[in-house]
């Protein structure tokens, strides 16, 4: 882990870079992949589930019998677990359900605003190296709240052909029955264009490797909404030496150990401190099985020492960090202070880990600099705002001649006058 001292605010951009994407490379695997299913679908499925997840599927989706055998092999423990999740993420995201807004803005027009579910939505859900059955919630729960009339969920088989037990029974938990055994930019593609078996959606949730992730943006070009751009996982802990230096360590290797693309940063007033903290992750490191990946994901990721705490937090909002974990002894004035975050975590008892799993908030969070204009996926995620407006006769009166004025010197005549041929109407029904 690289320590850059007080650096120059011009060096920020360079010093502090994500690791980038071979984008012309991954797109010139994934748009054939792409095509072979817009043309082939369910075939093509089945074709990339023997190449890239070596196994030979008879269906594209669990049978009965794998859901029940799913559910009998999750521990009890680890569905208690889960239940305990299932209940923080359902009463957080309750919470966001905004009434229907209705305005009378001036006499006699009334103007209004409501949530509507977006109809179709699918979530794709790794299920590799990590399955990530946390996500199943973060999704899938916000998903059936908005009302979505379908919910399509996508993870990769394994070399048996199943999705993963706890991904299967998280699923069925939450109320989501259309099951798909595919992964990679595969699944992705089966959601954009749609196949016999796998419905078109109209907008795609979910993390993914960087094949996921550029078949996700081809997606938009094709009509269908995205939740976020993403990239590798991240987290920056600001820190000082009020901080407990294991705790900051074990945050830090908690992103380290997502995957050899991601980045973790520590900004510090203290030298000392953040020497505490390396030397922490060297012990800690040792200890976890996902070593080798944390170790090449540490590579890519720097120690900040930042002496003046306005020019740290102003190097903070720059980054604009996925996770950011505030530690220091002024924290209120430090989460004031914050622009740029994905989710924030504060004080010496709030592991990043919470908010991934089962604290309420959702783990679905803008990555690679998008915490400046994206933010982590909600309820709202699911929902789309559409107005309406319902004018009287007398509120056209009232509006109508400040209509006719704007489309006149817009030079939008017939805008002026499908407001003139109501006035004259009223008018003559006047007389």
């Amino acid at each position: 882990m690289k320590i850059l001292d007080n650096p120059k605010k011009e060096t920020w951009e360079k010093k502090l870079a994500r690791p980038t994407f071979k984008t012309k490379q991954i797109n010139k695997i994934v748009k054939p992949i792409l095509r072979k299913v817009k043309r082939n679908g369910d075939k093509a499925l089945f074709k990339f589930a023997m190449e890239y997840d070596h196994v030979e599927l008879t269906s594209l989706f669990p049978t009965e019998e794998e859901i029940q055998s799913a559910a009998a092999s999750v521990s009890q423990e680890l569905k208690e677990a889960i239940h305990i999740a299932k209940a923080n993420i359902e009463r957080f995201h309750i919470a966001q359900t905004t009434p229907e807004l209705i305005e009378e803005v001036m006499p006699g027009v009334v103007c209004s605003r409501k949530s509507v579910p977006i109809q179709k939505v699918g979530l794709y859900i790794p299920g590799g190296t990590a399955p990530l059955f946390s996500t199943v919630l973060m999704l899938g729960i916000p998903a059936v709240l908005a009302g979505c009339k379908e919910i399509v969920l996508c993870s990769p088989p394994n070399k048996e052909g199943k999705i993963h037990p706890a991904i299967l029974y998280t699923a069925s938990l939450v109320g989501i029955t259309k099951i798909v055994k595919a992964g990679g930019a595969q699944a992705i593609a089966a959601m954009t264009f749609g196949t016999a078996s796998v419905p078109k959606v109209d907008k795609i949730f979910g993390p993914g490797n960087q094949f996921v992730t550029a078949a996700k943006q081809t997606a938009t070009k094709y009509g269908v909404a995205i939740d976020m751009p993403a990239g590798p996982s991240e987290v920056l802990v600001y820190a000082d030496d009020s901080a407990n230096a294991a705790f900051v360590a074990a945050d830090l290797l908690s992103q380290a150990e997502h995957g050899v693309d991601s980045q973790v940063i520590l900004v510090s007033d203290s030298e000392k401190f953040v020497k505490q903290v390396i030397n922490e992750i060297d012990q800690q490191l040792e200890e976890l099985p996902r070593k080798d990946i944390a170790k090449k994901a540490l590579a890519n990721s720097k120690a900040v020492i930042m002496e003046d705490p306005e020019e740290a937090i102003e190097l903070i909002n720059f980054y604009a960090p996925e996770h950011l974990i505030i530690n220091v002894r002024d924290e209120d004035a430090a989460v004031n202070a914050i622009t740029n975050a994905g989710s924030v975590f504060i004080g010496n008892f709030t592991p990043e880990s919470a908010g991934d799993y089962a604290s309420g908030t959702n783990h679905t969070l803008p990555t690679y600099g998008y915490a400046r204009n994206y933010s982590g996926v909600s309820l709202d995620s699911f929902l789309k705002k559409i107005t309406y407006q319902k004018i009287s006769s007398e509120g056209l009166k009232n509006l109508g001649p400040t209509i006719e004025i704007m489309a006149e010197n817009e030079l939008l005549d017939a805008h002026k006058n499908a407001v003139t041929i109501r006035l004259n109407y009223l008018k003559k029904q006047k007389k």
